[in-house]
């Protein structure tokens, strides 16, 4: 029996890479060969099978009906239900009449005259709004040219709201806010005017509409890029007034050795006033004190050689032996070098943005004269033709320190005069 079943077992092994899911369906548990056609073995349904045709089917016959909405009364023909013989129509409760005021000849007296309306085409408007369902486009259209004047679709329909303002005015009950309709037929001939302009307007127009936008768009980006640079040139500025005003409280206070507390908070005012962020380690570990005097890489390559040339001309060592005190004053060194340098940038572009709106002016107004003092700060105007002294303005207030669009070779004058940046320094 063991080797018979032995035999069995290794006669219907499963074959290799095939699924016991679909070995399963090509040989039972009893080894038994596949069936040739598919069977059902069960016993009758898992489900109880539906039991169709108990009742009887509802009778329909064909019956006439009359449709409520319709007022000529015809009668009509269509399947219906037995047992819905007799009932109304049920379509009908889709039917939604529009409520239009009526009125009576005392209140057309009182409240509804008009200069520009009279009492027959008062009552031929809002019977034509009751027949179309205030539909005042298909009224317009069939308006009755040949008995009352020809009215606009604003015109008719101010009219209308008119007349349900004034009757609700005047059936609403003492003491309560009668329920009105705006309607704005100036707003209105106003809009179909502007659309009628825009939509006949020629290709050149919107050509030319095209490029005005487009020169908006200019306008705004220059706008911006001049805002952004006034407050580079500002924060320039009040680095600088900082820089001063700590240089003089140094000279006159007393002098005191400074805790590593104190120059660290020190480094990060010079640093903040100059724009330049040297390496700062704060973390655990051992570092070089030297790397704090390494120039970082967004301060670029033509500030770092002006520095290194200005080094060399003061006879200041490209590195120094970095002590504690070493590197706080070099780093403060270079910081003010820095800070001299953009502002010896900016002092060039205006100089050279001055210049192009004096010859701006002059180009402009042949005939006046503007004076420019080298020492003074205002910029004082004086013309031919006033004899009295005009009145002198900032320079900050006239001059726009961010450039203008009619000074497309700036950049070319700025670069010139930081080549003789250096040659400047040498003067001060």
């Amino acid at each position: 029996m063991v080797q018979k079943r032995k035999l069995i077992e290794a006669t219907f092994k499963r074959p290799e890479g095939m699924h016991r899911e679909l070995y399963a369906l090509l040989c039972s548990d009893a080894r038994d060969n596949p069936p040739l056609l598919p069977t059902d073995s069960s016993q009758g349904y898992k489900q109880i099978k539906a039991k169709l045709g108990i009742k009887k089917v509802r009778p329909w016959r064909w019956m006439p009906f009359v449709n409520p909405a319709r007022k000529d009364g015809v009668m009509l023909h269509h399947w219906r239900r037995v047992a819905d013989e007799g009932k109304e129509y049920p379509f009908a409760n889709f039917n939604k009449q529009v409520h239009v005021p009526t009125y009576s000849g005392a209140e057309y007296q009182q409240h509804l005259t008009s200069n520009s309306w009279t009492r027959a085409e008062t009552d031929y408007l809002l019977e034509m709004c009751r027949r179309f369902d205030l539909r005042f486009l298909v009224v317009r259209d069939r308006w009755d040219t040949t008995r009352f004047a020809r009215r606009s679709m604003e015109d008719l329909k101010e009219r209308y709201y008119n007349i349900c303002n004034a009757l609700a005015r005047a059936r609403a009950p003492p003491g309560q806010e009668p329920k009105t309709r705006g309607f704005d037929a100036d707003h209105e001939r106003r809009r179909k005017e502007q659309l009628n302009k825009l939509y006949n307007r020629t290709t050149e127009q919107v050509e030319e509409e095209q490029m005005l936008l487009n020169e908006l768009r200019k306008i705004e980006l220059r706008k911006k890029e001049r805002e952004k640079k006034t407050q580079d040139l500002q924060k320039l500025i009040t680095a600088a007034d900082n820089s001063a005003e700590a240089r003089r409280v140094e000279r006159k206070g007393p002098k005191k050795k400074i805790n590593l507390q104190k120059n660290s908070k020190t480094d990060a005012t010079a640093i903040e006033s100059a724009g330049i962020r040297f390496p700062d380690f704060k973390t655990c570990g051992v570092s070089l004190r030297s790397h704090r005097m390494k120039l970082p890489a967004s301060v670029g390559q033509k500030k770092t050689k002006a520095i290194e040339q200005l080094l060399q001309e003061l006879g200041v060592e490209l590195n120094p032996t970095p002590t504690e005190d070493v590197c706080q004053h070099f780093n403060e060194l270079r910081n003010d070098m820095v800070l001299l340098y953009e502002l010896k940038m900016a002092l060039a572009t205006c100089e050279y943005e001055l210049q192009t709106l004096r010859h701006q002016y002059e180009v402009l107004a042949p005939d006046k004269v503007i004076e420019m003092p080298a020492s003074s700060p205002t910029l004082l105007l004086e013309t031919t033709k006033v004899d009295s002294p005009s009145k002198g303005k900032a320079i900050s207030e006239i001059i726009d320190v961010g450039g203008t669009a009619g000074t497309p070779n700036r950049k070319r004058r700025a670069a010139i005069e930081q080549s003789n940046l250096l040659k400047k320094f040498k003067k001060m």
